[in-house]
């Protein structure tokens, strides 16, 4: 039995290192043209994977909804959306009573192309929401599960991506925020990048996203993420909870022990059937407010200099803030340069992709994934 159990694990990990390549190229496709949103991007697929939903904090007109828009499309899910007001109704969002079932003395809801219906969802402004529509949201977000009345279904969603400007002051609502284990606080682009955010958001509006990707590539991943072996990180995340609560940075027990998915979720991504150093990095996101994600970058400095990751890139490297975090961004656009060093203009980004190499790593230090691509790089500026 055992080495059937093997088999099995061995096939599910094989299915997901394949589905990854997959998630990777609808990651890029759902953000081309958007300025300083792969982070957001990246952590909804994380957020899909390990089943957990995602809560994002910023200003008004900074995309969070085209993000999440883009990322639904490139994967071709059923998708809801709605800005919630003061005066949403819960029919709004989970569906009106049918009214023939109602006649028989059934209240049924009718949830066709409602949010109990959707597998990929975005709600904007979600603290405006009525106790009634809180209440039902939470069978909805951390169950799957939609009950009214008489209708009792298993919700297909994969994830729930919340938006507002801001955290809420009001206790009931801090507990609502505390049942998203994500939270991303994103700003408006700098000035440093206006140039591109015009550029970008002219391509996007003249393009559609194409589907690169399916649900199904998320299901396989989703499979695999319970067979990680987990055993080898317990003590280094445990330290890491502690050097945070030294802090004055606490962590729920939920979001603690939950906090395992995630690391799981990201090992799965790497393809790596153990967690390791390199997967804590999501502990940053599971801390529920912008200081402490701030200050937790730093207090954890040591422990989080291991990590990296082939897929999920730029919320890594956001996370961490470290030389590691960017290998394998910069590996990836080496072989974009290198795939395209007969253009004229080549030079001017082989010379680019050479000073940041350089300023990340020392020669003797330089990761082995970069060795070759480096000295690839140097080549072509040497004309050879």
């Amino acid at each position: 039995m055992h080495k059937i159990n093997d088999d099995v694990s061995e096939r599910i990990f094989d299915a997901a290192q394949k589905a990854a390549v997959q998630i990777r190229e609808a990651i890029k496709e759902a953000t081309s043209g958007l300025v300083n949103r792969e982070q957001l991007a990246e952590l909804i697929i994380l957020g899909a994977v390990a089943q957990e939903n995602l809560l994002v904090i910023g200003p008004p007109g900074t995309a969070k909804s085209a993000v999440v828009r883009r990322v639904a499309q490139s994967f071709g899910g059923k998708y809801f959306e709605y800005l919630l007001g003061r005066f949403t109704e819960p029919s709004e969002l989970f569906g009106p009573v049918n009214l023939a079932k109602l006649r028989e003395g059934l209240v049924e809801t009718d949830i066709s192309g409602m949010l109990p219906d959707a597998e990929i969802a975005f709600l904007d402004e979600v603290f405006l929401g009525s106790t009634a529509i809180l209440n039902t949201l939470l069978g909805v977000l951390n169950e799957r599960q939609f009950r009214r009345g008489h209708t009792k279904i298993k919700c297909p969603l994969r994830i729930c991506v919340a938006a507002a400007n801001g955290m809420p002051e009001d206790e009931g609502l801090s507990a609502f925020a505390d049942r998203f284990l994500l939270h991303l606080f994103v700003e408006a682009v700098p000035d440093s990048r206006l140039e591109d955010l015009l550029e970008g958001g002219w391509q996007v509006a003249q393009r559609n996203v194409v589907a690169k990707a399916d649900l199904a590539s998320l299901d396989i991943l989703n499979r695999a993420v319970p067979l990680v072996n987990m055993a080898g990180i317990r003590s280094e995340l445990a330290q890491a909870i502690r050097q945070l609560r030294q802090a004055n940075i606490f962590l729920s027990d939920r979001r603690i022990v939950k906090a395992q998915q995630l690391i799981a979720a990201t090992a799965v991504l790497a393809g790596r059937r153990s967690a390791g150093r390199a997967d804590l990095w999501p502990l940053i996101y599971v801390i529920p407010t912008a200081t402490g994600q701030t200050s937790a970058r730093e207090i954890l400095r040591d422990i989080m200099s291991y990590a990296s990751h082939p897929v999920l890139q730029s919320v890594v490297e956001s996370a961490v803030l470290q030389p590691m975090a960017r290998v394998s961004r910069l590996a990836e656009l080496c072989d974009v340069v290198l795939k395209n060093e007969q253009k004229a203009d080549v030079n001017k980004s082989v010379e680019s992709l050479l000073r940041e190499i350089d300023a990340n790593f020392l020669p003797d230090e330089l990761p082995p994934i970069l060795v070759d691509r480096r000295q690839r790089l140097i080549s072509v500026l040497d004309g050879v």
